[in-house]
């Protein structure tokens, strides 16, 4: 009985290690998890991109709200799937973050001006939250890049794909890891 009870405490232990190896990147982020951004058009759900998210701490609960209100250094990467035009990506963001109740118009403006172009395939965004400073940073591969401060502004960015979104399971895969 002592082997046995050797042997699961072993794989416990192993598990635990690995799980907690494959938390934590080498540069200190914690990759929480990936997901793929669909849009439903005409009965054919369309790749828009594909989304990872990463924080350099991890939040004291495993939600959806606890990561957005998590006060740390935290990074969402797009990959564009799918050309999309700059105008629908810019409206896109702007109703989410509408529908996530986050309606300062003036920082919801910067942040989308760093979209100036089309967005082409494979093209990278991402949107990083500097906690030290209090800022946000919106940068488009191939367009621009826009900084915005405060913590309310990152809240209302990471509810867009942690908060209110179609579908629900974008969000949580990108916990997924937690």
């Amino acid at each position: 009985m002592h082997r046995a009870l050797r042997w699961v405490l072993a794989f416990v232990l192993l598990t635990l290690s690995v799980t907690a190896f494959a938390l934590e990147a080498k540069d200190g982020w914690y990759h929480t998890g990936d997901s793929i951004r669909k849009k439903s058009v005409a009965f054919i759900n369309v790749k828009v991109y594909a989304i990872g998210h990463d924080m350099r701490c991890l939040p004291a609960a495993k939600t959806k709200q606890a990561v957005i209100d998590t006060d740390c250094d935290k990074r969402f990467t797009l990959r564009m799937l799918r050309d999309v035009d700059q105008a629908k990506i810019v409206n896109a963001f702007r109703e989410a973050y509408a529908l996530n109740g986050y309606t300062d118009a003036a920082k919801i403006n910067a942040a989308m001006a760093a979209f100036t172009v089309e967005l082409k395939e494979n093209a990278y965004i991402t949107f990083t939250y500097d906690s030290v400073n209090k800022k946000t940073t919106v940068y488009e591969q191939n367009g621009g890049t826009a900084v915005v401060p405060s913590i309310e502004f990152m809240k209302g960015t990471w509810s867009i794909w942690l908060g209110k979104i179609d579908p629900p399971s974008v969000g949580d895969e990108l916990i997924a890891n937690l």
